[in-house]
C-alpha cells in the first residue's frame, strides 16, 4: 500500500500510527504547502497516485470559476454528507451491540412496561435485538395472542429532565353567555410515551391489608330483613361491622357469593368464551356497561396505537340492549363493535336495570383479576383522551391509587339525598331510611373540619384505580352498601370512605368534576334523546312567505320611487320630530293644546 494514497484513517488506534507506518515505507517526503493539501483530503481517490494531478486541477478551476459564494455551499454540501455518513455508521454499530440485562430494549419499552402489559412475558434480546418471547405457568396460551403483534407498536421511552407540566397553571372553565351549565377546564396531559414513562415499576403498597379474600356459600338463608340480596350473599350488620375491622388478611363478602369463579352460575352470569377474554386482560382495562336499553353506545376516541394493543376494551350488555344494538350495528364474529368487546350478561341478579349496572362499576377486581389498572366509565359517556393518559394524569401524578370526581355541585350528603328525593331518582321512603341509619353511626354535614377532603358527594359516573387489596376492599364494601340501601352509590361513598379512612392511611382522591369533563364526553340518555327527537319531528315546518313579484313601471316614471322614498323619508323624520314634541303638550282648560317649544 502506498502511503501517498492514504485517506488519512487510522490503521490501528491513533494518528500517530499513521505517521510511524509512513515512515517505514521510505524517507519522510517534505510537507507540501498547506494550501495544496487542503484539496487533497477532500478527494476520494487518496492523496497522490496518477490521478492526484487532476484533482488539483478539479478544484483550481473551481476555485477559479464559481464565485464564493457557491464555493461555500460546495463546502457545506460535502459536510452535510460526511455528517451523514457518520450518523449512520454509528447506528449500524450501535445496533450490533447486545442489549444489557435491565436496559431499555431496541423496541424503547423498559421491561417493567412489558411485565405490565403481560406479567408472563420474559424478554430476551440478542444480536439484533428482541430474539424470543419466553412465557411462564398457564398463562402461555392466553399471552401469546397478545405477543403477537403489538411489540412493534411499543412507543419509544423517554426520560423526563423537569416535572411534567411544571409550567401548567390550572385555570377555571372559559365563561360562556350560551351555555351557564358545567363545562369542562383545561387539563395538562402528557404525550402517551412520557405517560409510559413515569409508569410505577411496582404496585402501590397496601395499608395493613395485604391479602383479600371474598366469600362464597352454596345455601345462603335470609336471616335479617333488609340486609341486601341473594346475589351479595345477606351480610348480617354484625359482619358488615367486622368487615371495616382492617386486618392483615380479611374475607368479606363481595358479591358473586353462590360460586367460587364470578360470572359462572353466581347471577350476572357470561358465557365461557367471554370468561375466557376477561380472565386474559391484563394490565389496564376500560369496562362501561348498558343494561335496559337505556343508553346509546357510544365508541372511544383519540385512543393511541399502543394502547388499542395493549388496552382492553369491555362492554357489558343484557339481552334487551343486544338485542335492540343487533338491529342497528354489525357485531363481528369477535364479538366487538368498534373498540369494544362485548359481553352478554344472563341471569341478572336485579330487576333494577341502574342497580345491576352497579356490579361491573365496582366489581370491575372481580370480573377481571389479572388487571392492574382498571378505569369505569358509564354507558352514556364518551371516552376522548387515552387510558394511559388518564392514569398518568390522576394516579401517577399524584402518588394515589384511586381516583373519583366531585360533584360539580353538591358537597353534603344530606344535600345530596334531598336532591334524589326532589328528582325522583329513587324511593323517597328508602332514601330516608338510609340516611337516618347514618345519622346513626354519626354521619355529618360536610365541613372544613374535614379537609384535605373537599366532597362528600362524587359524581360517580368515572372511576380510575389500581387494583390493590385496600381499593378492592373499599369497592366491595361500597358494593356491600348499594346492595343493602339504595342504588345511589353517591350516599354511601363517603361513609365507607371515611369508615376506612379512620382504621388505616387510605383515602379517595377526588378531582375537579370539570377536568372529568375534558376526558369524557356527556350524551343523553336513549329515553331523553329519543324524546327530544320526537319534539323536532312534531314540530310544524317553518312557513315561508312568497315574495310579491315587484310592479313594472314605465321607463319616464324610474326616477319617481326615488322621490318617493326621500319623501318618505322626510316624513318619516318630520313624524319623529312631532311625535318628540308631543311629549312637552299640556291640554288647557278650554280643550285646546298649548305647546312648550
Amino acid at each position: 500500500m502506498n502511503g501517498g494514497a492514504s485517506l488519512g484513517l487510522r490503521t490501528s488506534g491513533s494518528y500517530g500510527s499513521l505517521q510511524q507506518s509512513n515512515g517505514l515505507l521510505g524517507s519522510p517526503a517534505p510537507s507540501p504547502p498547506l494550501a495544496v493539501r487542503k484539496p487533497a483530503k477532500l478527494s476520494l481517490g487518496g492523496g497522490g497516485g496518477p490521478g492526484r494531478g487532476g484533482e488539483r486541477l478539479l478544484f483550481a478551476r473551481i476555485y477559479m470559476f464559481a464565485s464564493r459564494r457557491q464555493r461555500m455551499l460546495l463546502l457545506l454540501l460535502v459536510a452535510v454528507v460526511v455528517l451523514l455518513c457518520f450518523h449512520f455508521s454509528s447506528l449500524v454499530s450501535k445496533g450490533d451491540q447486545v442489549a444489557a440485562p435491565g436496559t431499555e430494549t431496541m423496541l424503547g419499552i423498559s421491561d417493567h412496561v412489558l411485565s405490565f402489559v403481560n406479567p408472563g412475558w420474559t424478554s430476551s434480546f440478542s444480536g439484533n435485538g428482541l430474539n424470543t418471547t419466553s412465557l411462564t405457568g398457564k398463562q402461555s396460551d392466553i399471552s401469546n395472542e397478545k405477543v403477537q403483534g403489538p411489540l412493534w407498536t411499543f412507543p419509544p421511552a423517554i426520560a423526563l429532565e423537569h416535572p411534567p407540566c411544571e409550567n401548567f397553571s390550572f385555570s377555571p372553565p372559559p365563561v360562556d353567555r350560551k351555555r351557564t351549565g358545567p363545562r369542562p377546564c383545561p387539563v395538562c396531559y402528557l404525550p402517551v410515551e412520557q405517560a409510559l414513562a413515569l409508569m410505577p415499576r411496582a404496585p402501590t403498597a397496601s395499608p395493613i391489608l395485604q391479602s383479600l379474600n371474598y366469600l362464597s356459600e352454596d345455601h345462603l338463608v335470609l336471616k335479617e330483613s333488609g340486609s341486601g340480596s341473594l346475589f351479595g350473599g345477606y351480610p348480617s350488620l354484625e359482619q358488615r361491622d367486622m368487615s371495616y375491622d382492617i386486618k392483615d388478611s380479611m374475607t368479606v363478602h363481595c358479591g358473586f357469593v353462590r360460586g367460587k369463579i364470578p360470572c359462572l352460575n353466581t347471577g350476572f352470569d357470561a358465557d365461557e368464551a367471554d370468561l375466557y377474554e376477561m380472565r386474559k386482560c391484563r394490565g389496564t382495562v376500560v369496562a362501561s356497561a348498558i343494561f335496559g336499553n337505556y343508553d346509546i353506545m357510544q365508541q372511544p376516541e383519540n385512543i393511541s396505537e399502543f394502547s388499542k394493543d395493549t388496552v382492553c376494551f369491555f362492554m357489558f350488555l343484557d339481552e334487551e340492549t343486544e338485542a335492540a344494538i343487533k338491529n342497528t350495528t354489525t357485531v363481528d364474529n369477535m364479538k366487538r363493535i368498534g373498540l369494544w368487546r362485548v359481553v352478554v350478561v344472563h341471569n341478572l341478579p336485579y330487576s333494577d336495570a341502574r342497580r345491576n349496572g352497579k356490579v361491573p362499576k365496582l366489581l370491575l377486581h372481580r370480573l377481571f383479576p389479572n388487571v392492574r389498572y382498571s378505569l369505569w366509565i358509564d354507558g352514556k359517556l364518551k371516552l376522548v383522551k387515552d387510558p394511559y393518559q388518564l392514569l398518568e394524569r390522576f394516579l401517577w401524578r399524584k402518588n394515589v391509587s384511586f381516583a373519583i370526581s366531585r360533584h360539580y355541585r353538591r358537597f353534603d350528603v344530606f344535600e345530596e339525598a334531598e336532591a334524589n328525593k326532589a328528582g325522583g331518582k329513587y324511593d323517597n321512603a328508602s332514601i330516608d331510611n338510609q340516611i337516618e341509619f347514618y345519622k346513626r353511626e354519626g354521619l355529618t354535614h360536610y365541613s372544613s373540619a374535614k379537609l384535605p377532603i373537599t366532597s362528600d358527594v362524587p359524581e360517580g359516573c368515572v372511576i380510575i384505580r389500581e387494583n390493590i387489596p385496600i381499593t378492592n376492599l373499599f369497592t366491595c364494601l361500597w358494593f356491600n352498601e348499594v346492595d343493602r340501601f339504595t342504588s345511589r352509590d353517591q350516599i354511601s361513598f363517603s361513609t365507607v370512605r371515611d369508615k376506612i379512612r379512620s382504621r388505616v392511611n387510605w383515602t379517595a382522591d377526588m378531582f375537579l368534576d370539570c377536568e372529568r369533563r375534558d376526558f369524557v364526553v356527556q350524551a343523553y340518555h336513549r329515553e331523553l334523546m329519543e324524546q327530544r327527537l320526537a319534539a323536532l319531528r312534531s314540530q310544524p315546518p317553518p312557513v315561508v312567505r312568497a315574495q310579491q313579484p315587484r310592479k313594472m313601471l314605465p321607463d319616464n316614471a324610474a326616477k319617481e320611487p326615488v322621490r318617493a322614498s326621500a319623501t318618505k323619508k322626510s316624513t318619516g323624520k318630520r313624524s319623529r320630530k312631532s311625535s318628540s314634541k308631543r311629549l312637552h303638550r299640556t291640554k288647557a282648560t278650554n280643550g285646546k293644546e298649548t305647546v312648550r317649544l
